[in-house]
This record gives C-alpha cells, structure tokens and sequence, in this order.
C-alpha cells in the first residue's frame, strides 16, 4: 500500500509540475517554431493554434509529429556522394553547353526540368531504360514474382505497407526458396505504416533468413514518436537489373480483396536499364541509414551495365523526403506544369497542395491549357478526403476539369504533361508527400510512355463522374463543415 501511495504521489507531483509550467512550456514552443524552425507561415500558426487551444495534448502531439528534420542530413554517405557529384557535374555541363540532344526533339523544351532535378536532387539522367506500366494489383504482383522467380544475386524489397496476408504469405515463401538458393533478400519496411504486423512476423521472417530492416523503430513497442515522417517509397530491385516503384504496396485490398474499397486502382513502373541502378542506391542509402550498414562498400550490388540497352527511354530517379533541403518532387511538379502547353492530366488519392502547386494548376488551367484532375469518390482517410475535395472547388473556379473514379478507389499518383513527360511514383499530390514523408518518384522523358499514360487515364475516365461547379455548388452544408475544418488541418494531414 505505501508502494502504490508513493507512485500516486510522483504521478501527482508530475502532474502538477506540468499544469504549473504549462503556459512556460507553451510559450517555449512557440518562441522554437516561430524563430527557430524554417516552417512556412500556415503550418506556424496552425501549430500555434494547437498549442494555445488544446495545451497539454498540443505538446504531446508537437513532441510526437512536430520535429523538423530539414535540418538533418539523414543519408549522406560518401562513397556515393563522390560518384553521384561527377556524374552529375558532367551532364549538367552538358546542359548548360546548350548540347542536350535528346532522340525526341520536342522534349528539348524539358531540359530545364533535366537541370532542375540534376542539381537539386542529384538524379542522373539515363536514356537506355525499358518501362512498363501496371494499373491492376494482380499484373503487377505477378510481374513482381516472377522476377523475383528468377534472382540470382540478390534481392531488395522496401514497401511502406505490408500485410501478413494471402498475397504477402506466396511472397515470404518464394523469397525463403531464394535464400535457400543463396541469393541475399532485404526487406526493409516503414515501423507506421507495418504496425500491424506482429513482432512474432518479423522473427519468423528474419528465421528464415531474410535479412530486416526497420525504418524508424517504435519506440517500446507500439509508441511512434516519429510518426509523422513515413517511409512511403515502395521499391524492389532484383539483381540490379529490374526494378519496380509505383504506388502499391502489399495487402489484400491491392488485390481488390477489400469490400470497402473494391477494385484497386494503381500505377506501378517496372524499369530495366540505367534507371535501375538509382532506384537500388535509394534503396540502400535507405538501408543503410536503417539497420547501419554500408552496403556502398561492396561491388556485387552495382553491376557494371552491357553494351545492350534496355530501351530508349529517358528516365531520372528522384527521392524527396523531410531531410531535403528542397521539395525536390513537388518542384518537379512546378517546373512541369510551368512547362505545360497542351494539356496536364493528374492523378491523386489526396489532393492537398501547397499555394505554389495550386496557384500554378490554376494559372495553366486559366491560360488555356486543358488540365484534368482525378481523385477518389470515396475516402479511405475521411479528414484527407474532404480537404481534397475542398480544393477542388480552387480548380474549378479557375477552369479545370475534375472527376471523382467512381469504380472502385483511385490510388495512381502521377501527372503527364503535353503528352511528352510524365512523373509517377509514390507521392501523392499533398503537403505530407512533398515535406513529411520520404518518396520517390520517376520522371519519364518519353511520348510512348506519356501517350500510354494519357489512354490510361481517358480509359479511366469512362468511370469517373464529372464534377462540375454546378455540382460542387449543391454540396450540403455539412459536408461545407468537413470540407473548411480537414483544409484547415491540412498543413498536418
């Protein structure tokens, strides 16, 4: 009994320590993100709202999902690093000598986008790369395993989500034959997005010799005190001769198996080529910063390419995340669309953009160019959904065309611009993908490609709703109530 009267007395003592320094404590925090954090103005006062309005959960939730990390250089590493600056240096020279000659002349317009991601994002451009496209959770999967099927040397595997579930389990089994054929497997998953995998899954796994690592631990457990920085990238590299990256990632509803959703509607590249090589760096530079190993050091991962090409199309890897010191994947959509002419087609479970992004969608779609917008109908994260759908009445008054995908839940995330370029991969079109979260997209310099695409969407069109200002216009008051609160919370969304 004394036992438990003296931890009731340190848990009131605590308690009281807290509620008697909570203005201090308050006050602290808004001094740290006003003067001392490079945040822009909206997310500012919309954590200083919190703070005022809820104190004591507003610290907790600021301590859990409010630490910048831009500051912080997560993935520096210097074997590569020296590489990557050489060959970038050599083809932005290239550029800046006016002397890029793509095989498409019309794609010479973009060569102020090639710059844009050389410089900023370090991505090298490689003409030589073969891309296929799925849309169908079931294609691509069987794509995956097939290739995996045929591993010899080894195999990375990164996803944001995976599910102990009956499209993981034929996955788990024919990478345990591999590594019993002596091919090294790495899994690397994001700690948020797997939490309900169970710990007993990850030792099964790592039993059977998968090699595992974890991307920002919980924390005693289930506790996420990183929570608002994901790992979203979804990559797997086989051999580093293919590689996949796109927006699915592995669980049953990507296989249209989940009533709520229905069908799964999603984009996925498969790559062979050059290409390959950047996807498997991003996926150990990853790796590495997880489990603190240098993959860097050994040979065997980056295999010297043959003379043989894989195809002839133009494609630059490039990663985002909260560490950047740029927005390197929302510049890409800027510069994008900023090129645009003709017509700019997006894709986009959430629609949340930054003023910038939005402002320049609406400048296109007000000088002429036809710029078409596609989301879900229905919200598989409802305070997501209603801000998105807030933003749509922005593109409407400025005269884009907007559709809801009614067959199902939209999940592609990507854009095609004049029928020329194309950038798909595993950001969305949202705050939290441009700033929060690590991604990682392709930007394809390909009319094949960029033409394939465009019959994509206007096939996915013969499913999607309209929706006009007239429609928009007739929403309930209601649903006016979600749209403005989730758009005012949607610097943290």
């Amino acid at each position: 009994m004394e036992i438990l009267t003296a931890v009731w007395n340190v848990i009131a003592e605590a308690a009281g320590f807290w509620m008697d320094h909570l203005i201090f404590i308050n006050i602290l925090l808004s001094v740290v993100i006003v003067f001392f954090e490079r945040r822009d103005p909206k997310t500012v006062w919309t954590w200083l709202l919190v703070l005022y309005f809820i104190p004591i959960l507003g610290i907790f939730l600021y301590f859990m999902i409010g630490h910048d990390f831009h500051k912080q250089h997560m993935f520096r590493t210097k074997e590569i690093e020296d590489a990557m600056y050489s060959a970038v240096s050599r083809q932005a020279e290239t550029i800046i000598r006016d002397e890029f000659a793509p095989s498409d002349p019309r794609l010479r317009k973009f060569a102020d986008l090639v710059l844009l991601n050389l410089e900023a994002a370090d991505a090298v451009y490689t003409a030589d790369n073969e891309v296929e496209i799925y849309t169908d959770g079931k294609k691509k999967f069987e794509a995956l395993y097939e290739e995996i099927r045929k591993a010899k040397k080894f195999i990375h595997i990164q996803y944001y989500i995976i599910r102990n579930d009956e499209l993981w389990q034929p996955i788990e089994r024919l990478l345990v034959e591999k590594v019993k054929e002596g091919v090294e497997v790495r899994l690397l998953y994001d700690s948020m997005g797997c939490r309900k995998m169970k710990r007993k899954d990850w030792q099964r796994i790592r039993g059977e010799g998968i090699q595992v690592g974890e991307f920002f631990p919980a924390l005693l457990g289930r506790l996420q005190l990183r929570m608002n920085y994901r790992n979203h990238r979804k990559i797997a590299v086989i051999d580093g001769e293919t590689a996949f990256v796109g927006g699915f990632n592995i669980g049953r509803e990507y296989l249209g198996l989940d009533p709520k959703f229905g069908y799964w509607r999603d984009t996925h590249l498969r790559l062979r080529g050059s290409a390959v090589l950047s996807l498997n760096i991003r996926f150990i530079l990853d790796w590495n910063y997880a489990t603190k190993q240098n993959l860097f050091m050994s040979d065997r991962y980056f295999p010297q390419s043959g003379e043989r090409r894989a195809g002839d199309e133009a494609v630059q890897i490039i990663s985002s995340g909260p560490d950047s010191k740029w927005q390197n994947i929302r510049n890409v959509y800027l510069k994008m669309i900023s090129k645009a002419r003709k017509s700019i087609y997006i894709q986009t479970p959430y629609f949340i953009p930054d003023e910038s992004v939005l402002d320049a969608i609406s400048i296109a779609a007000m000088s002429g160019v036809d710029v078409r917008v596609m989301i879900p109908c229905k919200p598989d994260h409802p305070f997501v959904y209603w801000a998105t759908y807030s933003y749509i009445g922005d593109l409407l008054e400025a005269g884009a065309k907007c559709y809801t995908y009614d067959n199902g839940f939209l999940h592609a995330k990507g854009m095609v611009v004049d029928g020329l370029v194309s950038c798909y991969g595993t950001a969305n079109m949202d705050i939290r993908s441009f700033k929060l979260n690590f991604e990682v997209n392709a930007v394809i310099y390909s009319s094949r490609v960029a033409k394939r695409l465009e019959s994509i969407f206007m096939e996915d069109l013969k499913h999607c709703t309209r929706v006009t200002r007239y429609l928009y216009g007739r929403r309930s008051f209601l649903i006016r109530i979600k749209e403005q609160f989730s758009r005012l919370l949607s610097p943290l969304l």
